[in-house]
């Protein structure tokens, strides 16, 4: 791979409904999906609504089969270990509500954690009286040894689960997980990896990885539809495993599937047509370049690389990792936050970001971390955006952080 050329994008963006004003930078959040993929999603609605018992009742086991087995071949899963979630967060809770957690037990998580998974596993941690164990990761940082260190310093013989992001959200590393799930397996502790932006950014083998539990989104990286994810269980571990939601498949007599397929099947009259999207964008995206996923990926992530370069390089900013632990998501320290500011939503934390959207028409992230006043500046890049683009967002930066200081 390499040779791409960044100065346009890889595919024509009206292939994908974003404003044509806004220079959006910011696909990590949320995506983006492509207009053919959400029409075919409106005929699964369609076909929803003219005849709902045929499409719930009858077909829609069938339906997300066809979809699990599509996710598990892309992510190296097997197909009856997986399950379909709305969201990876309610994947990482199912798993924290349902494993046996003991009084005084020590559950790991990282600083670099989502917020929302972080809440999770202290939740978790109350209802049980067990003990959250932070692991400080240091950013910068030189090499992902460091990762492993700062982990290994605080297990110990208490330490029950290990909860890891595949790719961090606030800063944008792949961290070292199969080494560290070795580590821990080597002393009986399970490891629960929150790929939430793994798959369709860097390539994905849950079975060779070895972890006891891991959780994905689709709508990120795969630029599936909203609310599509899945969780997967390794095999030894989901007797424990119940859905958020207990529905009719708790007391099924079936015999034709397992339990866990069919508790998670049905939690609940919901749109399922996102999940059953999943197919479609998967066959989608693989075509739009010759090289299909694995170019993709390699494209996106020269982009953020060569990105982070140009900013770096003109706020005279110094890489805060080396190239090896970056996909296609990218943060970089900024200077502090203003003292007086008030955060007044629980996403969009900070000021500048707002002013780059208002007076730049630049959409991207600028989060406090690892707490206020300190902010990293997060540069997402996918098929359709291109180098330009962050020309004019650190043109954007330099006059406002000036003007901020100033």
């Amino acid at each position: 791979m390499g040779g791409h050329n960044l100065a346009k994008p890889a595919v024509d963006p009206s292939l994908f409904p974003l404003d044509p004003e806004v220079v959006f930078l910011n696909h990590g959040s949320f995506g983006s999906c492509p207009i053919e993929v959400l029409e075919h999603q409106n005929q699964l609605r369609l076909e929803l609504e003219k005849q709902p018992v045929r499409f719930l009742g009858r077909n829609l086991e069938g339906m997300l089969d066809q979809a699990r087995d599509s996710v598990a071949k892309f992510v190296g899963a097997d197909l009856e270990d997986l399950i379909l979630v709305p969201n990876a967060t309610s994947g990482v809770n199912t798993v924290l509500r349902s494993i046996p957690i003991e009084p005084g037990e020590e559950l790991l998580v990282t600083d670099h954690e989502y917020n929302a998974c972080r809440n999770a596993i202290h939740y978790a941690a109350e209802k049980r009286r067990a003990k959250v164990v932070t692991v400080e990761i240091p950013f910068p940082l030189n090499s992902p040894e460091e990762v492993i260190e700062a982990v290994m310093e605080k297990v110990t013989d208490k330490t029950r689960l290990f909860l890891i992001d595949h790719v961090t959200s606030p800063t944008g590393l792949i961290l070292p997980v199969e080494e560290i799930i070795g580590r821990l397996s080597c002393r009986g502790i399970d490891t629960f990896v929150d790929g939430a932006h793994a798959p369709g950014m860097i390539q994905v083998n849950i079975e060779a990885l070895g972890a006891a539990y891991y959780t994905a989104n689709c709508h990120k990286w795969m630029c599936a539809p909203k609310t599509a994810a899945f969780l997967w269980v390794r095999n030894d571990k989901k007797e424990n495993i119940r859905p958020l939601t207990i529905s009719h498949g708790a007391n099924s007599k079936r015999t034709d599937r397992s339990g866990f397929q069919i508790e998670f099947a049905w939690m609940g009259t919901r749109d399922p047509t996102a999940i059953l999207s999943v197919p479609r964008v998967l066959e989608y995206l693989e075509g739009l370049l010759p090289g299909g996923w694995p170019e993709i990926m390699d494209r996106n992530r020269h982009l953020a690389l060569a990105a982070r370069k140009l900013l770096c390089d003109t706020c005279n900013i110094p890489f805060p990792c080396p190239d090896s632990m970056i996909g296609s998501m990218v943060s970089i320290p900024l200077v502090d936050s203003r003292e007086d500011f008030v955060p007044q939503s629980p996403l969009f934390l900070d000021y500048l970001q707002d002013e780059l959207m208002e007076r730049c028409n630049i959409e991207i992230p600028v989060i406090p971390w690892p707490a206020f006043p300190k902010r990293l500046i997060r540069l997402s890049a996918q098929l359709y955006n291109c180098l330009p683009q962050y020309d004019l967002l650190t043109e954007g930066i330099q006059e406002l952080v000036v003007e901020s200081v100033a």
